[in-house]
């Protein structure tokens, strides 16, 4: 249990925020440097991803000097009706910061939109990089500025004006099978781990052995010690996948003893 805690927590660090600074939509990278060290928080595994994550920025915020956190997962609320959820409020060197919390997994899918951002979308088609940007500048940020949202500031000595707004934006990025050597020109190559396939393209993998890991455990950097599936065993699975309309990550392993991370989608 530790063990498996502490590999999500070294794949969560090795996990490179998707652009440098503000280049994308005007959203603020927040910048940290973090070491590897022990993890020894309680995480509940049947957390959602998103807020497993969040209890692993808040281990890793907790060993920085100069950060202090404020305030986390903050409801604003009218008449009882919750308006959203501020993620963190922190002090870095003494300046407040209202930081965003994303991990995400997208994928690039050339027939959608017409330029880069556009055509990162999510493992199931049913999201997108484009919609998430949009929701954060639109409704998560702003949340910050109204007024339903004062008197929690007035609680922290805080005005709104003074807090710069930041995102902390991981993500794992995947690329076509037919096209791995895609360059991105506006996102962060280091976040591109691996490539995805599906149904017509799976059997080029028969030679190679398969291990499906919990979606936890989709942080976790591939290793060998796990036990291996047969293409056959894997097949089976993987057909219920595609009648189910399921995408999901996978690792293989080639005859090389080489492990990629890799999408199995159902489109």
């Amino acid at each position: 249990m530790i063990n498996a805690l502490q590999k999500r927590y070294e794949g969560y660090l090795n996990t490179p925020c998707l652009w440098q600074q503000d280049s994308v939509f005007n959203l603020l990278q927040f910048e940290i440097s973090s070491q590897t060290q022990k993890i020894d928080i309680a995480v509940d595994d049947n957390l959602r991803l998103g807020k497993y994550v969040e209890r692993l920025v808040s281990f890793e915020l907790e060993q920085q000097k100069d950060i202090s956190v404020l305030a986390e997962n903050i409801q604003i609320q009218r008449d009882k009706l919750t308006l959203g959820e501020l993620d963190c409020l922190l002090l870095k060197d003494n300046k407040p910061i209202h930081l965003e919390i994303i991990y995400k997994f997208y994928l690039y899918d050339k027939s959608v939109g017409t330029y880069e951002i556009e055509r990162f979308i999510g493992p199931n088609r049913k999201d997108s990089l484009v919609e998430k940007l949009d929701k954060l500048k639109d409704k998560q940020l702003p949340l910050l500025y109204n007024n339903d949202c004062k008197p929690f500031l007035e609680k922290l000595e805080l005005k709104a004006e003074t807090i710069s707004q930041q995102v902390y934006f991981k993500a794992q990025l995947f690329l076509p099978f037919t096209d791995k050597n895609i360059k991105l020109k506006t996102l962060n190559n280091n976040c591109v781990v691996g490539f995805y396939i599906n149904k017509n393209e799976l059997h080029q993998f028969s030679h190679c052995k398969f291990y499906l890991p919990n979606k936890i455990d989709w942080l976790i950097i591939p290793h060998s010690n796990v036990d291996w599936l047969t293409f056959e065993s894997f097949n089976t699975i993987a057909q219920k996948y595609f009648e189910q309309k399921y995408s999901s990550l996978i690792w293989v392993k080639l005859k090389t003893g080489l492990i990629k991370k890799v999408f199995l989608v159902w489109w």
